[in-house]
């Protein structure tokens, strides 16, 4: 039987040129070049906005189905991230001017939400396994993005730290997150979880990520 150890480091050498492009996507060099224009950030709220709203849904799904098992701590734990970010959200859109009725009337982008439809049908129908793994890989570039967009909002868009808070939040993985979703997975391949299931969840997701920055870029540019 594959160890988890060995499958998650096959998975991220398997996916590293995506990541790369994650990493460096145009996007992030037109935040720190200021060449977004500032009412265009409002797409960055927008998108989050309907992802988060969604991703909440999906991770409490997933801490039912799996809430008499072993990785019902592992869900619960990043059910309670998503609140969190959810009321950080806030404070972002407020420091750009939109409200609770500004949020609700933005019209998502399809390419920006693959990503979040994914995730809900991976709640419905993917193995605790699968799931950890996806995040374990995505979340790692999520928050370095993360990290990049708080500094250029700072420096480049004079937004002060409470609205940059949402991005900072997930700048840095919780402590025991890694340790946590290793477990989860190292769980499912004990079970019986196919291998080749969890790498498609790992590289699907992290694709709808790519097409996540992609859509964003676009739009901010002016050309979806």
């Amino acid at each position: 039987m594959m160890q988890a150890g060995e499958l998650i480091e096959e998975i991220g050498r398997e996916l590293r040129p995506v990541q790369e492009r994650i990493l460096r996507h145009p996007y992030l060099d037109a935040l720190e070049a200021a060449r977004v224009p500032r009412y265009r950030l409002r797409l960055l709220v927008g998108e989050q906005h309907s992802i988060i709203a969604s991703d909440l849904r999906s991770v409490a799904h997933l801490a039912c189905r799996f809430g008499a098992s072993e990785s019902r701590d592992f869900f619960l734990n990043v059910l309670q991230g998503e609140r969190a970010a959810w009321g950080l959200l806030q404070d972002f859109a407020r420091a750009l001017g939109m409200g609770p009725e500004d949020l609700e009337a933005y019209e998502p982008l399809p390419g920006a939400n693959a990503y979040t439809c994914y995730m809900a049908w991976l709640a419905l129908y993917g193995s605790a396994a699968e799931v950890a793994a996806a995040y374990l890989v995505n979340f790692a570039a999520w928050g370095r993005n993360c990290a990049r967009v708080s500094k250029s909002l700072k420096e480049r868009y004079g937004l002060d730290q409470a609205a940059r808070a949402f991005f900072d939040f997930f700048a840095s993985t919780p402590p025991g997150f890694e340790e946590a979703a290793r477990a989860v997975v190292a769980g499912g391949l004990a079970e019986g979880v196919d291998p080749r299931l969890v790498r498609r969840a790992a590289r699907l997701l992290q694709g709808f990520e790519l097409l996540y920055w992609d859509t964003l870029h676009e739009a901010s540019a002016g050309t979806v």
